[in-house]
């Protein structure tokens, strides 16, 4: 069955960086485009970013623009997201999720994608 496991969440102080994984299993990671969202608590999700299947487009949304990096890792079933100068703001759950298709399709609603992680909390103190 597909599964998708997060993790590198924690606390970071403002300014500082964190690198979330996203391990993948259960279907063929290199057939499809990958995104990540944040949530917290009593609000809908966020998109964060998104990558196609192969590496080679990625979008990101306008608050983490010129912060974040999407990469992914064929071989080794993981996508990434590595995020520079956090602010408190981007304190959150970071979700990744399987898109259902490879190319990035309206990858920004989270109608595009059919499987989620569970999360891991990434909290930034001021």
């Amino acid at each position: 069955q597909e599964q998708l496991v997060e993790s590198g969440g924690g606390l970071v102080q403002a300014g500082g960086s964190l690198r979330l994984s996203c391990a993948a299993s259960g279907f063929t990671f290199s057939h499809y485009g990958m995104g990540w969202f944040r949530q917290v608590p009593g609000k809908g999700r966020e998109f964060v970013g998104c990558i196609n299947w192969m590496g080679s487009n990625t979008e990101e949304s306008d608050s983490m623009k010129g912060r974040c990096i999407i990469s992914r890792d064929n071989a080794e079933n993981i996508v990434y997201l590595q995020m520079n100068s956090l602010q408190p703001e981007d304190t959150a759950v970071y979700l990744c999720a399987k898109q259902r298709t490879a190319i990035n399709y309206d990858c920004k609603s989270e109608t595009s994608y059919d499987h989620w992680g569970q999360g891991t909390q990434v909290t930034v103190g001021s």
